[in-house]
């Protein structure tokens, strides 16, 4: 307990430690109150004490979104679970709660980790990953209730949803800013939260709290926020003690000793006690002689030693403070209405808070602070006069901020970096930072600026602009010198250093949204007016449900600094009138605009639910889009209100064929009739594009369009030079350049206007040439672009137009693609595609370039009928590949350790060979199946390391097979024993170093040479577009590689065919062995294809019809290689399968070891006495051959027979 005496506090403590919130069914209503703000959090931590006395379905708490009707963030359950809510989704937890036994439950979440995790008493009972899609942020300025859930009516008020209240006792409801760990949640069980309090001050009721002497909680970490005031009796002139000092003596005065000062922050104009004559702003009359500072907020944050309970420190620490205290010549006391004592967690003790600059002293001078208590009515923090209208409870304070900053460090996306820090800076206590623009400064701020600045690594300066909102009560000199002091403050994160040059902040007088009336499909409305800022709401006139509400901004403008309507959201409303309605209205010049607008929220409403437009709904849309053109002056907005239109049908999955043509005649007419200032116009959506532009025949010299676009979902990019260029414009997908003779075919007397047109979707285009699924021989591989005259037919040009368009998939070498253009005359008017007047050059895999002789609508198509293999056949293959590769990498490390383990199967030069070969191929496999990723670090040095890695191991494999044929010929065909010194050694040698020296030869000539590969060789080669690393050069490929590998296998394939001719021959010469069945011939026979690597022949033969079935021979053999090696050469060899049984087997299936190991396949004894190894490479089993090779390592000579 305190060591000091019990005092009693004279005013009312608002703390609701040791008290709790008691709901026993009768109607009792705890919600936060509107002053209260829930700021947008990142993340945070919720956590409630609660007790049921009931078991019924229970909530603790709800918090909703303004005007939501999901549960934003909750917690609730039953008898058998408890239940989290977050962003609508639920998390159930499957434990049982006792009844009458108090628990604590806390979550906490992050928007970047995107975890929720959940404690019950401490423990982690839950940690689940949320939802990519679900808001990154809790939505501010929300409702919140205690043991209730709730929604809000149609006046804005909370009213309780029946059926799921708490039968129990809540105590403690606290939420934080951050995500606690799991070991601070263990050690903050007492610490008070930074957003929500437990304190009434916070919250609105109907029903009182109790005591509760079991809810006591002792704690040593304390934080004091109040006003403090300091009144000299006298005049003594100017003291240089500081206010930090003044109020540090005075606190360790009135302390006893288990209370220790630790920090103290102050916020004032000065901080040394300068004497000003204010004596007319004290609350109570004061003699003539008495002098004052004005007040300052003051946060001092201490340790009681030992802990104690929360609401006794409260009621001690406040009466202490409420008394006025002398010191010298000085009185020092704090207002009691502003004392706020808190329970503090250890982490806000190692964060400062933000500074406080005064526009008298430097930055560096001021004392930092945090959030100010409120300040004591009537006193002014300044030394100004008090003005009424700054500290006056209004509405939201709005302010414009312009910056010039400078920043160090290179980043990828400097915009996201600035904004994070001016939002982290900001964004606290609910001040909201809007309408944020940051662009590149060009350098001219740099010329004008003379103050000190240190240049290090690569810098820019950016300028930005955006609007600050301003939640609380303090007054707007305040919240200028807060919004300075913030973003003076220097910011380091790593490499990047951002330094702010200058800061212009302005105070808005902003005007409130006036009443207005709208009409829309979904009736009238009549808007009320509205404080900037605020959404307002209003019921549906037909809602899907009875609460539904359409939702309209009053929206702060970044440009004007005014407020204006925004477009209304409707989502919640159902229009009153549909797409058939339409047929009723006859479109006139002065309702053409209504009509369109219309037209626009139906088909977004009607797509909204059935993602497509019947055809009658099409055909009524397009009907009434052509009576517009037709008979409207079509201006730049209303045009892009029909080219969004047209957009939204192509993106949907509506059949808009049959009207194909009439829509691109519609767009084409549009653009020619459209009225607009300027040479120029443009009209962008989603996969389209129109560029409208007015030439001067007698100047014309060429003009060339150009379209960028990454996906059909998003808005194009256009690019117009007034000029020919015969190359496609940088990153663009489509170019067309007109040559300048065209100015023949402009019209006479007339203006003249050239309209482009782009299409990210063949939607419009579709041909039964590229959409018959059995007859197709033609598919589209681009976007489509257009050129035209209006009221010309262009034909016949001397020069030809340049097209150049990107392909949408990488041409392979074997592709035949043709340019061609949309003919409306094909398949009886309904259009196809032609190649007529086109001329196909291609450039790249990338892109191919047109040459056409008039205009109209390009497109590149590829000749699906010449290529190598389809899409779905190329996946599969790709598929199997790794697969074998995988499955081949397992059993050749079983088979290697078979044979590494089990020393007799190792003791003859097959065996030995084989480990090898085994060795390369597993190097290789796992090299194969590890290089994308790899390749996917993007390091230069990395990938050349894995590409010269996988050549070495494929060569090394390709090498072991050949010696194994080598080997073969001198074993089995050979009529003498041959002696070769150091037989095994040599080969080794071989092996692997001749792929070392290649390898090696390689990087030494060029180690460019590997590299990663995403062009047509490496998705031909590899059946993947991903990034791979391997040979990038092709001589160095064709020589190191193929030429190697053709040599290897020409070499084997002649092996093959001697032994195989050499052991007929042995079979004619022994009649016992014309017994043995054609099942054993043909296990030989495939156990020497294995081994001499002859499947990867079939490569030779992958073209003509047979090509794709050759495909998949070849990938399903060569990937599962080394599979096949464990099955001929470990599954199906005696030995082997008996040294299994040997060391791996119990019980019944267990041998013994016995002494003929050497019928099995190696000569035993015999060898170590005569120095002789049995060659068995034909077949594991086959003995019915025995010719030696010596063994070099004693020395011996060869033995003839």
């Amino acid at each position: 307990m305190l060591s000091l005496c019990l005092l009693k506090s004279t005013s009312t403590s608002t703390s609701l430690w040791g008290k709790k919130l008691h709901f026993q069914g009768r109607p009792c209503t705890w919600q936060l109150l509107p002053g209260a703000v829930v700021p947008a959090l990142k993340e945070l931590s919720v956590c409630v004490l609660f007790r049921r006395s009931h078991a019924t379905t229970w909530t603790a708490f709800v918090y909703k979104a303004p005007k939501g009707r999901n549960i934003e963030l909750g917690l609730g359950g039953t008898s058998l679970d408890l239940s989290v809510w977050l962003f609508g989704e639920v998390f159930p937890i499957k434990t049982q709660l006792k009844l009458k036994e108090w628990y604590s439950v806390c979550l906490t979440w992050s928007g970047q980790a995107q975890t929720l995790r959940v404690y019950i008493n401490g423990s982690i009972q839950l940690e689940a990953a949320v939802n990519p899609i679900l808001p990154k942020q809790l939505a501010q300025n929300g409702t919140l209730t205690l043991g209730i859930s709730h929604y809000v009516d149609g006046n804005g008020e909370v009213k309780r949803e029946g059926g799921k209240d708490l039968l129990g006792e809540i105590g403690l409801f606290r939420m934080w800013s951050r995500e606690w760990s799991t070991e601070e949640m263990g050690r903050h069980s007492c610490a008070d939260g930074d957003v929500l309090r437990w304190d009434l001050q916070q919250w609105k009721y109907d029903c009182s709290p109790e005591p509760d002497i079991s809810l006591h909680c002792a704690w040593s970490i304390y934080k004091i926020k109040m006003w403090t005031s300091i009144v000299h009796s006298t005049k003594p002139g100017n003291c240089s003690m500081s206010l930090e000092k003044i109020t540090r003596n005075w606190l360790e005065s009135i302390f006893p000793p288990n209370i220790s000062v630790r920090n103290i922050y102050v916020s004032s104009q000065s901080h040394t006690c300068h004497v000003v004559n204010h004596s007319a702003a004290e609350h109570v009359q004061r003699p003539e002689s008495l002098w004052f500072h004005p007040s300052f907020s003051c946060e001092v944050h201490v340790d009681v030693d030992p802990a104690a309970s929360v609401e006794v420190v409260q009621v001690n620490i406040a009466a202490l403070l409420s008394s006025t205290f002398s010191y010298d010549f000085l009185n020092v006391s704090a207002d009691p209405n502003s004392i706020s004592i808190l329970p503090l967690d250890s982490f806000s003790l190692q964060t400062k808070p933000p500074p406080i600059v005064s526009t008298g002293l430097p930055s560096s001078e001021m004392s930092p602070t945090q959030s100010l208590p409120a300040q004591p009515a009537n006193v002014s923090t300044t030394e100004k006069p008090l003005d009424l209208n700054d500290t006056a409870v209004g509405a939201d304070k709005f302010f414009r901020v312009n910056l010039t900053l400078n920043m160090t460090g290179s980043s990828a996306k400097p915009a996201e970096v600035i904004e994070k820090w001016v939002k982290e800076k900001l964004e606290v206590n609910g001040t909201m930072v809007l309408n944020l623009i940051i662009t590149e400064n060009v350098g001219k701020y740099m010329e004008q600026y003379n103050g000190p600045m240190l240049f290090r690594g690569q810098q820019k300066l950016y300028d930005s602009s955006f609007h600050v909102q301003e939640y609380k009560i303090n007054s707007i000199e305040e919240i200028k010198n807060y919004i300075n002091a913030s973003l003076m403050t220097k910011y380091e994160n790593g490499s990047i250093i951002i330094e702010t040059l200058n800061v212009g902040i302005k105070h808005l007088a902003l005007q409130n949204c006036f009443e207005e009336t709208t009409s829309t499909i979904y009736g009238q409305y009549i808007w009320p007016e509205t404080f900037p800022q605020v959404n307002e709401e209003m019921l549906c006139i037909k809602p899907e449900l009875r609460s539904d509400r359409a939702y309209r901004l009053c929206k702060l403008d970044i440009e004007t600094d005014t407020t204006s309507w925004a477009d209304p959201d409707m989502t919640n409303c159902h229009p009153l009138v549909t797409i058939s309605d339409l047929g009723n209205i006859t479109v006139t010049t002065g309702n053409a605009a209504e009509v369109v607008h219309m037209i626009d929220e139906l088909v977004d409403d009607q797509l909204g639910d059935t993602d497509k437009l019947s055809s009658s709904e099409l055909d009524i849309v397009v009907e009434k889009l052509n009576q517009v053109v037709d008979i409207s002056i079509i201006k730049p907005a209303l045009g892009a209100n029909i080219v969004s239109i047209v957009a939204d049908i192509l993106l949907s999955k509506t059949d808009v064929t049959p009207v194909a043509n009439i829509v691109l005649n519609l767009t084409d007419r549009m653009g020619h009739n459209m009225k607009f200032q300027g040479e120029s116009a443009s009209l962008t959506a989603p996969s389209l594009a129109l560029s409208m532009i007015n030439v001067d025949q007698s100047e014309f010299s060429g003009l060339t369009f150009g379209v960028f676009s990454i996906s059909s979902n998003l808005i194009p990019k256009i690019f117009v030079n007034q000029s020919f260029i015969s190359g496609p414009l940088p990153e663009t997908n489509a170019t067309i350049s007109l040559p300048s003779t065209l100015n023949e075919f402009f019209p006479k007397g007339n203006k003249t206007r050239v309209q482009f047109q782009f299409y990210g979707t063949d939607d419009l285009f579709q041909d039964p040439l590229t959409t018959n699924a059995t007859h197709s021989s033609l598919t589209l591989i681009s976007s489509i672009v257009s050129a035209s005259i209006n009221d010309s037919f262009v034909n016949n040009l001397k020069d030809p137009v340049v097209v150049t368009l990107r392909h949408q998939k990488l041409k392979q070498p074997d592709d035949k693609v043709q340019c061609m253009f949309w003919d409306f005359q094909n398949n009886g008017g309904q259009g196809g595609w032609n190649s007529r007047g086109c001329e196909t050059l291609n450039i790249s895999s990338c892109q191919t370039s047109c040459r056409c002789n008039h205009l109209t609508h390009f497109a590149v198509l590829l000749d699906v009928s010449r290529a190598p293999i389809s899409e779905v056949d190329s996946q599969i293959l790709t598929l199997i590949s790794y697969l074998g590769c995988g499955i081949s990498s397992i059993f050749l490390g079983i088979t290697l350790l078979t044979y590494l383990a089990f020393e007799k199967l190792r003791q003859d030069y097959p065996s030995k060979i084989l480990i090898n070969l085994s060795f390369a191929l597993l190097g290789m496999s796992m090299l194969f199946l590890l290089d994308s990723w790899l390749s996917s670090f993007s390091n230069y040095g990395l990938c050349i390391a894995t590409a010269a890695t996988l050549h070495y191991f494929l060569l090394a494999s390709f090498t072991w097979m050949g010696l194994e044929a080598v080997h073969m010929y001198l074993a089995l065909v050979k009529v003498f024993n041959i002696y070769v010194p150091s037989y095994i050694l040599k080969f080794c040698a071989m092996g692997w170093g001749i792929p070392l020296v290649i390898v090696s030869l390689v990087l030494a000539i060029d180690k460019d040479a590997y590299g990663s590969i995403v062009s047509e060789a490496a998705s031909v080669a590899l059946k993947s577009p991903d990034p791979f690393c391997w040979l990038q050069n092709d001589i160095f490929f064709y020589v190191t590689v193929v030429a190697f590998v053709v040599l290897i296998l020409l070499c084997n394939l002649s092996v093959f065919i001697v032994v195989l001719i050499q052991i007929r021959k042995m079979q004619a010469n022994k009649p016992s062995v014309n017994s043995r069945s054609y099942l054993n011939d043909l296990r030989a026979v495939a156990s020497l294809t294995v081994l001499l690597g002859l499947t990867w022949t079939l490569a030779f033969f992958s073209f003509g019809p047979a090509k794709v079935v050759l495909m998949y021979l070849f990938s399903i053999f060569n990937t599962l290689q080394g599979f096949f090696i464990f099955l001929f050469h470990c599954l199906m060899k005696e030995n082997v399968r008996k040294q299994w049984r040997i060391h791996l087997c119990c019980g019944c299936f267990k041998l013994s070891d016995y002494s003929d190991w050497s019928h099995s396949g190696t000569v035993g004894g015999r060898c170590k006495k005569n120095n002789l190894v049995n060659s068995d490479s034909v077949a594991s089993d086959n003995t019915y051959t025995n010719r030696k090779v010596s063994d070099s390592s004693t020395g011996s000579r060869p033995n003839h027979h």
